[in-house]
């Protein structure tokens, strides 16, 4: 019998940039992302003006269609919901929202 194949955990973060504004994104590996947006090329064209960038929060998600689909309805929230997105880490009331896991820092 096959193995299968490890599954793909994708991740919808915020960034706080050097300016304090957030930027929303996700990927499959934030270390590997957080590099990418503080010293490389290929980070967001948004942060690459805004370095550096920090992990302000983040929520772990099974697909990427989840992942995207949440990511659209953080990027819907006013700069106020965020911001308690990320310092309560609690969510406003939304119905495609769901829990928030507690945020870790990438400098380990």
């Amino acid at each position: 019998m096959a193995k299968k194949a490890p599954k793909t955990v994708w991740f919808v973060y915020l960034a706080r940039c050097a300016d304090g504004t957030l930027y929303c994104g996700v990927t499959t590996d934030l270390k590997r992302r957080f590099s990418e947006h503080n010293g490389s090329p290929k980070g967001a064209r948004y942060t690459r003006s805004r370095r550096p960038v920090v992990l302000a929060w983040h929520q772990k998600k099974l697909t990427r269609s989840a992942a995207l689909k949440r990511e659209y309805a953080v990027k819907q929230l006013s700069r106020g919901e965020k911001e308690k997105l990320v310092d309560s880490r609690c969510l406003p009331i939304k119905r495609t929202l769901k829990s928030v896991p507690t945020k870790k820092s990438l400098e380990k």
